[in-house]
């Protein structure tokens, strides 16, 4: 008796590999292109939260006539750390804060880039918003 087998269309293994490779080196070329735009969405954290901070000086100050010079008496409750054992990826303070002014800070957990700098930002009583070292 005579067995027949049915030639299945299928692509050998090294057809696998050359399209691996080809798509390894398209990941490789885009990476450095991206790599902008995930600062950017980690900074959007800073940026969110300063301006939190912002209003609750704000409310703060409308209660007690100053600002306050701790996240805690404005209730402000910093997202933890990796460290802390949370996913944040930048660590909160008050500079200073005076009855008519104040300063807040935002430094980045981590240095995304690898150059040694790690990214700040800054907001004031204003709301004004400054990127005081780009990473």
């Amino acid at each position: 008796m005579k067995i027949l087998r049915k030639k299945i269309p299928a692509y050998n293994l090294q057809e696998l590999l050359v399209v691996l490779v080809i798509i390894g080196i398209l990941i490789l070329i885009a990476m450095p292109n991206f790599a902008g735009v995930i600062n950017n969405a980690k900074s959007t954290e800073a940026k969110t939260n300063l301006k939190t901070i912002e209003s609750f000086q704000s409310s703060h100050r409308f209660m007690h006539n100053s600002y306050s010079r701790e996240l805690d008496k404005i209730s402000f409750i910093p997202p933890k750390t990796p460290e802390q054992g949370g996913n944040a990826y930048y660590t909160y303070e008050i500079l200073n804060a005076t009855k008519t002014a104040f300063v807040a800070r935002a430094t980045a957990v981590d240095d995304w880039n690898g150059n040694g700098i790690k990214n700040v930002w800054e907001i004031n009583q204003d709301g004004q918003l400054v990127e005081v070292t780009k990473d």
